[in-house]
């Protein structure tokens, strides 16, 4: 948008990536959490903390024009060919802090520390104003790229009392799941494991469950670290990332069970978002009740999970976590549903890639920001979000008698100048897919000023 000469303000609520590097930190250190600046939030969004994978199964051309992106910006030009391309969680915040530049030098401006608070709309449904949280005045604004990640739960909620229009989507629960990344290599490559050329050896698996429930792996990063990725007080959440080299002593990736809306059961759009929040908070408390320190998280061995025992710790298996692992149940903390699949996929995958069953593998909980909980609904053609207000109530003896509301009850504007990008709105699935959307969504606007190019 910068380069069409639309001159865009980002906003964004955390802090710029060298006070977000000392952050995170900070917090596996020790330190309390800062839940405007964190693995979740600050400059680059969830990604700048992750392995940095490129991979997707979007079949945009788009695609090819975000790696460039990505390398101009001074990632390695090996993603352009590689199968698999990946950048990497250090060299990923260089990245983040050039393309920043590159807004700037070309007419965009980028203001930390500044959350959306709040949006307006005229008298004919279209966005006005935007409030930011510490600027006392509202902020001009008739187009609002919406791109706030699938961790902002209190951006989700304002917009619910705006009246912008979503619904509730499928997403999954788990754990991290980590091994002795040589014993995946030994997995993998067999006599060739170690071979300088083959690099750290990756996987990606799905258990199809008779009770039709999947499990699945997503996420894997080899040589990598599982991740402290709470952004709000008493939750616990994980995540994974590597480093470029991928040289760590563990493989962790994501196990995770499909969630959907029917599991929580509630006409609420966002019950998604309290569905996760339960968990992320059940398993703050369980490790703290089990003899742990505060952001200390639950842990497992698959041994124990699949014996019904608990509270001894992996002989082979060095957790990585910073803040350190209590032994817990995880099934004190996770839906009955959730445990009981892990329990069943996990030999089912065994037989998939020889060792993932180790009795030593270490489960550490909970990962619950796989995805977006919520899709907040767009028009197919102008990408624009909606709104719906219902101009009078049912009254409640009507709706006992059966009678909705009456035609003409509720309004929709559809051209409100909101455009919700990525996965946060429930657009996309990792960094590709987001940054693909992106660029359908600048596209977009960029047409509505007549600058489409």
């Amino acid at each position: 948008l910068a380069r069409a000469g639309l001159r865009p303000l980002v906003v964004e609520r955390g802090g710029d990536v060298d006070e977000r590097t000392r952050a995170v930190e900070a917090f596996n250190a020790g330190a309390l959490l800062d839940v405007a600046t964190n693995v979740q939030f600050g400059e680059g969004g969830a990604g700048t903390f992750s392995d940095g994978k490129l991979t997707t199964g979007t079949k945009s051309p788009l695609a090819r024009h975000v790696l460039q992106w990505f390398v101009d910006a001074g990632a390695p030009d090996e993603i352009l060919w590689q199968a698999k391309p990946h950048i990497g969680t250090d060299k990923l915040v260089e990245v983040v802090r050039r393309m920043r530049a590159q807004i700037e030098e070309a007419g965009g401006e980028v203001r930390f520390h500044a959350k959306l608070a709040d949006v307006a709309f005229d008298e004919a449904g279209r966005l006005s104003t935007i409030a930011l949280e510490g600027v006392p005045e509202p902020v001009s604004c008739n187009t609002l790229v919406l791109a706030c990640g699938h961790s902002a739960r209190d951006t989700f909620r304002m917009l619910q009392r705006a009246n912008v229009a979503m619904e509730p989507k499928a997403f999954s629960v788990g754990v991290r799941i980590e091994h002795l990344q040589r014993e995946i290599d030994r997995a993998q490559y067999g006599r060739a494991a170690g071979h300088p050329a083959l690099g750290a050896a990756d996987y990606k698996m799905v258990a199809h469950l008779p009770s039709g429930r999947s499990v699945y792996t997503f996420c894997m990063c080899p040589g990598g670290e599982v991740v402290a990725a709470a952004s709000e007080e008493f939750g616990v959440v994980v995540n994974g990332m590597s480093r470029f080299a991928r040289d760590g002593e563990n493989a962790n990736a994501a196990l995770l069970v499909g969630v959907t809306p029917d599991d929580f059961k509630s006409s609420d759009p966002l019950a998604g978002t309290v569905f996760q929040r339960r968990i992320e908070q059940a398993a703050y408390g369980e490790a703290v009740e089990c003899g742990g320190q505060p952001w200390q998280a639950p842990a497992q061995t698959v041994s124990d999970l699949l014996g019904d025992t608990a509270g001894n710790p992996s002989k082979t298996v060095r957790p990585s976590y910073a803040r350190g692992v209590v032994w817990c149940d995880l099934r004190e903390i996770l839906p009955d549903f959730v445990a009981d699949s892990l329990a069943e996929a996990l030999p089912v995958l065994d037989r998939k890639l020889r060792g993932f069953a180790d009795p030593g593998a270490v489960m550490t909980g909970v990962e619950t920001r796989s995805s977006s909980p919520v899709r907040i609904l767009r028009d197919d053609d102008t990408l624009q979000a909606k709104r719906r207000i219902v101009k009078r109530k049912v009254r409640p003896r009507d709706a006992e008698r059966g009678h909705g509301a009456p035609p003409g009850n509720e309004a929709v504007f559809d051209d409100i100048g909101i455009f919700p990008c990525g996965e946060g709105p429930g657009y996309a699935g990792g960094i590709m897919s987001a940054a693909v959307d992106g660029l359908r969504v600048a596209q977009a606007v960029a047409a509505c000023y007549g600058e489409a190019r």
